[in-house]
């Protein structure tokens, strides 16, 4: 089966629903970066503060993040290739490329929002969009 890298908004979109992750039940799975349970909290949190989501709904993602079946990982080869990715991309912070590279390492394809990551995935990983998982 197909292997997913995801970001952090991406997997906010998956457990915003009560509704079982079509893509998983048939079999595929889902990596990322450990940073990527932190990165969804501070996403979360920042909705509730801007009373985009009230606090019960925020929580109740958080929770259901925590049962999302997925692969965090952070591995020395993970955070190197994250380290020398940013250099060659010339970015300032090495957080993007830390899903970039649990994509380019572990995954077959990289489902994510963010058009920094899209573009910076040409060339070294396909991408999808988040339909892929839920439909």
């Amino acid at each position: 089966m197909t292997r997913y890298a995801i970001d952090a908004a991406v997997a906010l979109r998956l457990v915003g629903s009560a509704e079982p992750v079509p893509a998983l039940a048939a079999g595929a799975s889902l990596v990322g970066p450990a940073v990527l349970r932190s990165d969804a909290l501070r996403f979360l949190y920042a909705d509730v503060r801007a009373g985009d989501l009230d606090e019960r709904e925020g929580r109740r993602r958080l929770e259901r993040l925590a049962g999302l079946r997925i692969r965090l990982l952070g591995d020395r080869v993970s955070r190197a290739t994250a380290w020398r990715l940013a250099v060659e991309l010339g970015w300032d912070d090495p957080g993007p490329a830390e899903y970039l590279a649990v994509a380019t390492l572990q995954a077959d394809v990289l489902v994510t929002l963010d058009p920094l990551l899209e573009r910076a995935a040409a060339g070294r990983i396909s991408t999808a969009p988040i339909d892929v998982l839920l439909n």
